[in-house]
């Protein structure tokens, strides 16, 4: 195929095996050691449906609304939007080999390689902001890469929507547009700029984007408040770690892929946008603090087109093939056992939570709640109809709210993120409070007096995530109101 030629035909076949794997097992492990800390979240945040929340925009919450509603209120439930995005990006990595010219082989094998990359195991097993995003990403590097090749500018109109999607989900798409935006202006094909249809695309991103931006400036742009924490907290900390991290969050067997797919990219006129972007990027993070894993979905665009080069090279080497066979069924095991939950919650100590503390955060929240409600039994009866559960982070605020029910327990409350913006209790709520997750020497102890220490979080299986050990303590009523003490028990950290 040259540059701007008919397409070779779609390996649907193939590419459809390789989903129909990828959804059978992401689904026959979706139940496996519970909710996540952020689908909690998610579930909590799709009952109050907004045009957005302190730390993200809509769209997310609203699709974990829409799937326990149709599936069941259930990690498995739930977790059908998770296996249907990764299912769309395979589909999608593999129609941008096909864009790039690669033919059936390249083009499954590109799937294949993105279904069992680490980062896609990792981010499709439970339902993220991520998830969408990385979704978001590839269909907006395809489309731009379909635009750039055949320089029909009336791709502009999907590419303006795909962003006004994504920007209804994370605002990280703005990365790549900004990347993408560099290597046409300074490389080209700079005719596509000089469209109408330019204009066309843009205000379609306007019109999706409008509602979440007029609520974040109503908000005084809380996720810009969220996202300067991130970088203050963390930065240091990614930067030193960016590089290492980008040469392993897809996989050390795939980095020669997507190193080639970029040197093959710039040998396009149309693509050097692609080879461009990425390092664009990279700055970009490194300068912001961001963290390594934000640039790892541009790499899913870059990895198919060095997949039918290395499979050519690799057909005239024997040696060097075996080594890849190898190393590519290790990246496999390790990818699953690490991103999926396969081993028993009790052996992911160590280099599993190492790797991905993810795997902890879905386990031990029926624990929590259970010790929450032994604590909150010690309240007399009488008082129990004004008293408060305050908890000191979404995920265990979340949790309560979903398991609280069984026990009992009444809707709790949290100056942390969106659970800032639900509260506060009433200011008739003067009964004795119960504290979940606060050190002793909280701020919130100056407004919430008395408190002692009744119980600790112990998941059972002394599992080190980020919830064992924390401390769960009875108090005396507030020494304020709710309403006057609440912005300063907000917590955008």
């Amino acid at each position: 195929m040259d540059e701007t030629g008919s397409l070779p035909r779609f390996a649907a076949r193939p590419v459809g095996i390789v989903v129909a794997v990828q959804i059978a097992v992401a689904t026959a492990l979706s139940w496996r050691y519970g909710f996540h800390r952020d689908e909690l979240y998610f579930v909590a945040a799709g009952k109050r449906l907004d045009w957005g929340y302190t730390d993200q925009p809509p769209i997310t919450p609203l699709l974990a609304r829409i799937a326990t509603t149709v599936f069941g209120e259930t990690p498995m439930g739930l977790r059908v939007v998770a296996t249907l995005a990764a299912a769309a990006t395979v589909v999608l990595v593999a129609l941008v080999a096909r864009e790039i010219g690669a033919g059936r082989t390249a083009q499954w094998v590109s799937a294949a390689s993105a279904a069992l990359a680490s980062y896609v195991v990792v981010v499709t097993h439970m339902v993220s902001t991520t998830t969408i995003d990385m979704l978001v990403w590839v269909a907006l590097g395809l489309a731009v890469m379909r635009l750039l090749r055949t320089g029909d500018p009336r791709w502009w109109v999907a590419v303006g929507a795909i962003i006004g999607v994504g920007l209804a989900n994370k605002w990280l798409v703005l990365l790549l547009v900004s990347g993408l935006a560099v290597g046409v202006v300074v490389f080209g094909p700079r005719n596509v700029l000089r469209s109408w249809w330019l204009a066309v695309g843009v205000l379609v991103t306007l019109a999706l984007a409008a509602p979440i931006m007029v609520w974040q400036a109503a908000h005084d742009f809380p996720m810009l408040t969220v996202a300067s924490g991130i970088s203050q907290d963390d930065g240091p900390e990614n930067r030193i770690m960016f590089v290492p991290m980008q040469l392993v969050y897809l996989s050390p067997v795939l980095v020669p892929v997507w190193i080639t797919g970029i040197r093959r990219l710039w040998r396009l006129s149309w693509g050097r946008a692609f080879a461009v972007a990425y390092p664009v990027v990279c700055v970009e993070l490194l300068v912001l603090g961001g963290k390594p894993y934000y640039s790892v979905p541009l790499l899913l665009l870059l990895m198919p087109a060095g997949v039918e080069p290395v499979l050519q090279w690799l057909s005239r080497r024997a040696l060097w093939r075996g080594v890849a066979i190898a190393g590519a069924a290790t990246g496999v095991v390790v990818s699953l056992v690490v991103g999926m939950p396969i081993l028993p919650a009790s052996a992911l100590n160590g280099p599993v939570l190492g790797v991905n503390k993810e795997q902890g955060e879905q386990y031990g929240w029926p624990e929590l709640t259970s010790t929450v409600a032994r604590v909150w039994q010690e309240i007399p009866a009488d008082q129990r109809g004004k008293a408060v559960i305050l908890g000191g982070n979404y995920g265990e605020t979340a949790a309560i709210e979903y398991y609280g029910p069984e026990h009992g327990l009444p809707q709790p409350y949290s100056g942390h993120m969106s659970y800032a913006d639900w509260g506060p209790p009433a200011d008739t709520m003067t009964g004795p409070v119960v504290l979940v997750g606060y050190p002793r020497q909280s701020d919130a102890h100056q407004f919430i007096p008395g408190c002692h220490v009744v119980a600790t979080v112990d998941n059972g299986i002394d599992l080190d995530n980020e919830e064992q050990g924390k401390l769960v303590s009875l108090c005396s009523p507030p020494n304020q109101p709710w309403s006057r003490i609440w912005p300063s028990l907000r917590n955008f950290y």
